[in-house]
């Protein structure tokens, strides 16, 4: 059977990346690296990894009517993903200021840009073409109402639907009962349980915090874990994913990879714990690499990570 398609609404931005030895403490200017423009977005980064994964991977969001717009677009087509969905809106392309430490950590500032004008009139009538067993992706980077109205369509036409919880921020548990997959990172985990403070050093603490998520409302928990690894949470699978070792350069979309590499592989009929091994060694391949978008693996690579036979490309 064909693979069923994935759908991500989401956020398109133009990320401005910048390395630094430290962040700036407020008052103080700090020197960094040459200034890189890369296309990005939490949306738009996770459908290219659809995309560049063999994914039938399709985009609903909105871009500005300025140079940047462009530029993100054939990113995108380049990866294979349709963007048909994709409008335009008089306010400034969704923008990224990120700083990237010595240790491949970073620390971003957003600007939302045209994606704040992604209502939920608009990004439902774009998904007409979707189907029962299709996928539907969210982040939280375009309006909550927006994200909302999308769930419920998505749930009344059959999709499965998946959410990126990212930025991080509370959650009404009646939002989260139309989530199939909920993929928080550990953050994201604490702030939805009201601890922001979380501590997840072992998956026997990331089976905790997934029960206590899915007692929230979503089908099915997925915690990433960085360079842990992953948990999955659901009635038919409890456990987690190793990671693949390798040296981080710049973790910017590591999640991003990890969310577009899940989904494909659900698409395409793979188990939960066979599709997050997948999202890992994706997530693990675009860590070495600089960038978001510019990070993410294709499909052989992947495979040969899997199979023990990559080789970097460095």
């Amino acid at each position: 059977m064909e693979p069923k398609r994935v759908f991500v609404a989401g956020s398109l931005n133009i990320d401005l990346v910048m390395g630094v030895e430290r962040l700036p403490r407020e008052g103080e200017t700090v020197v960094g690296s040459d200034l890189m423009l890369h296309p990005g977005g939490k949306g738009a980064n996770q459908v290219c990894a659809a995309g560049r994964l063999g994914g039938r991977a399709a985009m609903i969001g909105q871009l500005g009517c300025d140079p940047f717009a462009a530029h993100l677009l054939t990113s995108l087509q380049n990866a294979g993903v349709d963007t048909a969905g994709v409008g335009t809106s008089p306010r400034a392309t969704g923008a990224a200021c990120i700083f990237v430490l010595p240790s491949g950590e970073n620390a971003i500032a957003i600007s939302p840009g045209a994606n704040a004008s992604l209502t939920p009139e608009a990004a439902v009538a774009r998904l007409a073409a979707l189907q029962a067993g299709d996928l539907v992706l969210l982040q939280l980077e375009v309006p909550l109402e927006t994200v909302e109205a999308v769930l419920t369509y998505a749930l009344e036409r059959g999709a499965v639907t998946m959410l990126d919880p990212a930025p991080a921020r509370p959650l009404s548990r009646e939002m989260l009962r139309s989530v199939t997959y909920l993929t928080p990172n550990q953050s994201e985990a604490g702030l939805l349980l009201g601890n922001p403070a979380l501590a997840i050093e072992s998956f026997d603490d990331a089976a905790r915090a997934a029960d206590r998520l899915l007692e929230m409302g979503p089908a099915v928990v997925v915690l990433k874990l960085g360079h842990m690894g992953c948990f999955i949470a659901a009635r038919d699978f409890r456990g987690g994913i190793e990671a693949f070792p390798v040296a981080a350069v710049d973790t910017t979309a590591a999640g991003d990879t990890f969310n577009g590499a899940f989904a494909v592989g659900l698409a395409e009929g793979m188990p939960a714990p066979a599709a997050a091994r997948f999202a890992c060694a994706a997530s693990a391949i675009s860590v070495t690499r600089a960038g978001a978008q510019s990070s993410i693996p294709v499909r052989s690579e992947v495979m040969a990570l899997l199979e023990g036979t990559y080789v970097s490309r460095r």
